[in-house]
């Protein structure tokens, strides 16, 4: 690993805090893109410069270039040579198998039979079972086939059977801030699946009985606190709403068999297993691809363009979050554990959570109530900004569409994560 000069760190966080900027103004590049002539090349680039996947990869890579003029291309290379990108391109496989339609049929008639027992117990009317249902057992599946995993299938699902309907924005950006929340405290109950805490559980010894003694419980109550709170809110439209069904369109004929539902299965539980392990989960997408050619009938288009999307932003945020090491630290190391916490729950909005983490473990100091803090923190601000967990661009890229021209405003994601962070800093804190 190539140890960065003082003056490229500074490049780096320079270029950090315009990405960040970038982001927000995303919704800004789309609304003047709409100025120009559709398929002009000023409208195409407009809409290119208001895509929130392409902006931290688009920053890093003037990063590089300037790190390449200023320092000589040999360090530049050296330096992304040892970076880790594992992590983004595990994203991409999980997204590309977890989005496929055996996948997805299974999860949703899963749902609909869970769904259909609530309906029947509690008596209520509507798309309220099935919402309560996913919002809760979606993230809550996170800590079994990992955060990215549940993202995908969590969000198609609403996108297929939520989204659909007539939805108010405000229930839209709900929906969004609860995903985003509860997919970041859902993967908790285990120590290898959620980002921020895989980075720390090795090091620091952390087993399943210590998540579920200490994160577990509280995670489990907070993402059922959350659901409900947000079914309350909009109880009314969630009522109103159609039941949803199996979605319809597809005969008998090709509804896929059920041995090739337990083969995706089977090769999503070895990405799961292999996460950390790039060219074994590599070798298995591309079987997967071959698997999915043969069996093309009983299949949707893959999301190839979204997940390659979503791992290019990872990447990029790898890339420029590596040289934020050099103010970071410091917080950490001189903050008392009440101030990691709070810290940690800021600071994830801006810098990704597994990386907050990762700096935390290499600070020697830190005594058990600490690291908790920090991990806690880092988690329960997870869903305030895309940027803030590794999964939300996955979310992102599946549900933007249905927030109109301008895409998802990230100050009003903001705005919709606040009050579900608030029930999980609640949850954690006790």
């Amino acid at each position: 690993m190539v140890q960065l000069h003082h003056n490229i760190e500074i490049l780096a966080t320079v270029f950090f805090s315009c990405a960040l900027i970038h982001t927000f103004a995303t919704g800004w590049f789309n609304r003047v893109a709409a100025r120009y002539h559709e398929g002009s090349i000023a409208e195409n680039f407009l809409h290119f410069l208001g895509e929130v996947e392409v902006v931290f990869g688009v920053w890093a890579g003037i990063f590089l270039v300037s790190f390449g003029l200023l320092e000589g291309s040999a360090n530049a290379i050296a330096f992304l040579e040892g970076l880790k990108f594992t992590e983004p391109a595990f994203v991409f496989a999980i997204m590309v198998v977890a989005a496929t339609r055996p996948v997805l049929g299974a999860t949703s008639a899963l749902m609909d039979r869970v769904a259909s027992i609530v309906a029947r117990g509690t008596g209520l009317a509507g798309a309220i079972p099935f919402f309560m249902t996913v919002m809760v057992a979606g993230p809550l599946a996170g800590s079994f086939i990992t955060e990215p995993a549940a993202m995908t299938l969590t969000a198609i699902i609403l996108q297929q059977r939520i989204f659909r309907h007539k939805c108010s924005p405000r229930l839209k950006y709900g929906v969004l801030g609860l995903l985003f929340v509860n997919v970041s405290i859902g993967g908790v109950l285990t120590p290898f699946a959620a980002p921020p805490v895989v980075m720390v559980a090795g090091n620091w010894g952390w087993d399943l009985s210590f998540m579920m003694a200490n994160f577990g419980w509280r995670a489990l109550v907070g993402v059922c606190l959350n659901a409900i709170l947000l079914t309350l809110a909009f109880w009314r439209d969630l009522s109103k709403m159609p039941r949803p069904g199996v979605t319809k369109g597809k005969s008998r004929a090709t509804t896929p068999p059920a041995w090739l539902v337990v083969i995706h299965f089977a090769v999503l539980t070895a990405i799961v297993v292999y996460a950390h392990h790039m060219t074994v989960f590599a070798g298995l997408l591309l079987l997967f691809l071959g698997i999915t050619e043969i069996t093309r009938e009983y299949q949707e288009p893959l999301r190839l363009r979204e997940s390659l999307l979503v791992a290019f932003f990872l990447a990029g945020l790898v890339t420029l979050g590596k040289g934020q090491e050099w103010w970071l630290r410091p917080l950490l190391e001189n903050a008392s554990d009440t101030a990691l916490f709070w810290g940690a729950t800021a600071l994830t909005a801006i810098t990704d959570n597994a990386a907050l983490t990762y700096l935390a473990s290499q600070v020697e100091t830190l005594g058990p109530g600490a690291k908790y803090a920090v991990v806690a923190g880092a988690v329960t601000g997870g869903g305030l900004t895309v940027i803030a967990n590794a999964p939300n661009p996955a979310g992102y890229a599946i549900l933007k569409n249905h927030f109109g021209a301008a895409g998802i405003e990230p100050l009003k994601l903001l705005v919709a994560a606040i009050p579900p962070t608030l029930v999980a800093v609640i949850c954690f804190l006790i």
